[in-house]
């Protein structure tokens, strides 16, 4: 059984994704067995065939080399670009906490190092109705999983870094780090909101990626320790 690591983001369109993918390429450039997982995807696109291609998944996939199939990578995957609860509402499949352990624990016994991406940010509901109310946050404790958080650089991380971070220790996830997106070098603000955000969390800036990166500066062995 491998080790496993959860991503999630202070909100949607930060760019978890690209910054997952580049995390799990990272680790397969160092010759390091790594997966991937996400439990739930919506926004898939049809590709006339009957099919839907998770778009997430197929990104870390091709990014990373990853011989996984697709369809091992994404447990529930919605054409309808909504949260994964309400269009499991409205395609009456549902998500299902066990379904989503028996997978995730396939994957982690396969791979040395599996990521597991969210979807959107920590309060994402994936499934809530008359049966079950199931977010995100349940998952990752359910998982017994630790954290890390894709933010943008950007105008307004503090105060969406900083309630993430609170918000999941109040759930007593742990937060290993925060990965800041859209870092342009040399810019003063975003320089003091890296320094502002690890003064009010007590949590490091592990990694800054700009547009266009292909690779991410992080030392593989400070990486591999955010696993466990």
């Amino acid at each position: 059984m491998g080790k496993a690591l959860f991503v999630t983001g202070t909100g949607t369109d930060v760019g978890k994704t690209y910054v997952t993918g580049l995390l799990v390429k990272r680790l397969k450039d160092a010759g390091l067995d790594a997966g991937y997982y996400k439990a739930a995807l919506s926004g898939a696109e049809p590709d006339g065939k009957g099919h839907l291609i998770p778009g997430d998944a197929a990104w870390v996939k091709q990014v990373a080399g990853l011989s996984d199939p697709l369809e091992d990578l994404v447990t529930y995957v919605y054409r309808e670009a909504v949260s994964p609860h309400l269009a499991a509402r409205h395609t009456g499949v549902p998500v299902e906490m066990e379904r989503i352990r028996t997978d995730f624990n396939r994957a982690k016994e396969h791979h040395a190092y599996l990521t597991m991406e969210g979807s959107g940010g920590i309060l994402c509901p994936l499934c809530w109705d008359d049966r079950q109310e199931l977010l995100l946050e349940n998952v990752i404790q359910g998982l017994d999983l630790g954290c890390v958080i894709v933010a943008d650089a950007g105008l307004g991380t503090i105060n969406s870094t900083v309630l993430t971070v609170e918000y999941l220790r109040s759930r007593t996830i742990p937060v290993r780090g925060i990965f800041f997106n859209h870092w342009i070098p040399g810019d003063s603000m975003q320089e003091d909101n890296r320094a502002m955000v690890e003064r009010l969390t007590g949590v490091p800036v592990l990694a800054f990626i700009q547009q266009g990166d292909t690779e991410m500066d992080i030392k593989i062995e400070e990486l591999i320790k955010l696993y466990r």
